[in-house]
């Protein structure tokens, strides 16, 4: 059946569930930084990036914490990437030491957009598809192509717009 609706083949994350592969994927990147193990500083990809970046720097002690905000999805449909927000350029430089984290890697456009800026940061997340993978240095989870994640944030008993819309 190829005309699923995206909750047909669903994998539905909890908050528990994005905590603990959030953890896992910050004990997979500790000790691998350039700096003698260390990272310089997390940069989280907006918005789905935010909750694991936060919970990668607690767990390896990383205090600099910045943000560069893409937009690649309108609701449920892929477009094209583009910048809203960079981080700091004094930061970033090439991005080498740096660790740039996502929720999840899906057709690879937004890392993609991002790695062609800063071509030496380390692209960690949290889930990925395949068509995504060759993006993204390191991962916990893949899931298939056709699968829709379910992020906690998105979710309450039924799917809710955000409250001040999608644009």
């Amino acid at each position: 059946m190829t005309d699923r609706l995206p909750h047909e083949k669903g994998f539905h994350i909890s908050w528990d569930q994005l905590h603990r592969d959030s953890r896992a994927l910050a004990w997979r990147l500790d000790g691998q930084g350039p700096d003698n193990g260390a990272w310089r500083a997390v940069v989280a990809i907006t918005r789905g990036g935010m909750a694991p970046a936060m919970i990668v720097s607690r767990e390896l002690d990383i205090r600099i914490v910045d943000t560069i905000g893409v937009k690649s999805y309108h609701h449920q449909d892929q477009g094209q990437a583009e910048v809203l927000k960079a981080p700091d350029a004094e930061l970033m430089g090439d991005g080498e030491g740096v660790l740039i984290i996502d929720d999840l890697v899906d057709s690879g456009k937004t890392l993609e957009l991002v790695r062609q800026m800063y071509p030496k940061a380390h692209f960690a997340t949290v889930y990925a598809k395949p068509k995504g993978r060759p993006m993204v240095d390191t991962f916990i989870t893949e899931v298939s192509q056709d699968t829709w994640i379910f992020f906690p944030w998105d979710m309450a008993l039924q799917y809710v717009e955000p409250y001040r819309g999608t644009d």
